[in-house]
């Protein structure tokens, strides 16, 4: 079994590391069904306990390929998963984002359609992926207390909110964790949103830990995107921006190298060290990236590895916003 982490002081106990489902049905280009399903049951094998969705991956298809991944599972690893689910997102048939919709009655409605497609009783941890800018985080997270209350999710969760938003959702109801992007270079949180997480006891999944593959060593400077790649149109994969970063993984390739481990184990290692309060997720399409992400729980880093990763990527360093300026609006994180 892996070792385990804790959500924050109400949350459950789930794998160190998380399997972040999305791009096994948006947003990376199409995706192998059979490798996906194949690489939630080798997650679930090797003891990974956290699967995240949304209900918007997809339009519902990611939450109908956990679900058919989780009945053909062995009985024993099925009961031991946990879905973690975010809603709210509204889009078009076209595939675009229109807003989000956190108003109670639809929270509820969210919750449903969840439940069905995933084919259970219960969500362990519901989020609204974003802050919908026309409803109080105290009313979104009220009716999510209420679905606790009814049986229909056991834990509330919180994504991309700020330090005001914590605070304020969390005098509503026990929060159990944040979803946040926290890698090497996205760094934002730690200023004032995961002081305020550790100081209400909640726990942070980190998404992102590889940027969408930024940092993970495979990306290179030619590599032609597929029709449909969110990063075809990220600021961080874009002209020069592209070649300032991996220049930047160039350096930690070095470091990577002197300890004998990969470039994105090094990057999930520097994660898992942050703190033990922080679960990253890795977003692993196949069994190979999967084997590899694992790997990174076995490796150490003291403070003079830590050390070097600093000098190699530094805070800030990155060339780029994380998200083009349309969706960046919509980040509380980032106001």
């Amino acid at each position: 079994m892996l070792p385990t982490r804790t959500l924050g002081t109400t949350g459950p106990a789930v794998s160190a590391l998380g399997l972040g489902c999305m791009g096994m049905s948006a947003l990376y280009g199409e995706a192998d069904r059979a490798e996906s399903i194949a690489t939630i049951h080798a997650a679930l094998e090797a003891g990974v306990t956290l699967l995240d969705t949304g209900d918007f991956y997809g339009m519902g298809h990611n939450e109908l390929l956990i679900a058919e991944a989780l009945r053909t599972a062995p009985a024993g690893r099925r009961e031991q998963a946990l879905t973690s689910v975010k809603f709210g997102a509204l889009r078009t048939v076209e595939g675009g984002f229109t807003g989000y919709d956190g108003r109670p009655a639809a929270v509820r409605n969210f919750a449903a359609y969840s439940l069905q497609r995933l084919g259970t009783d219960h969500i362990d941890v519901y989020r609204i992926a974003r802050v919908d800018p026309d409803v109080p985080i105290e009313e979104t997270v009220g009716a999510i207390a209420g679905l606790v209350e009814a049986g229909h999710v056991r834990h509330i969760g919180l994504s991309e909110v700020g330090a005001d938003t914590l605070r304020r959702a969390a005098a509503v109801a026990p929060i159990a964790d944040l979803q946040i992007e926290y890698s090497l270079v996205s760094r934002g949180i730690e200023e004032k949103i995961l002081p305020t997480a550790r100081e209400l006891g909640i726990g942070v999944t980190a998404y992102g830990v590889l940027s969408r593959g930024l940092i993970s060593g495979h990306f290179t400077r030619d590599r032609a995107l597929a029709p449909g790649d969110f990063r075809g149109m990220s600021p961080r994969f874009q002209g020069e921006n592209l070649h300032r970063n991996l220049a930047l993984v160039d350096r930690l390739r070095a470091v990577a190298e002197a300890k004998g481990v990969s470039v994105a184990q090094t990057a999930i290692a520097w994660a898992l060290a942050q703190g033990d309060d922080i679960v990253p997720l890795v977003g692993a399409r196949t069994r190979a990236r999967l084997t590899e992400a694992l790997g990174a729980l076995d490796v150490v880093l003291d403070a003079s590895d830590l050390a070097a990763i600093e000098r190699a990527v530094p805070a800030g360093a990155a060339a780029g916003e994380r998200y083009p300026a349309a969706q960046m609006a919509h980040l509380d994180s980032e106001h």
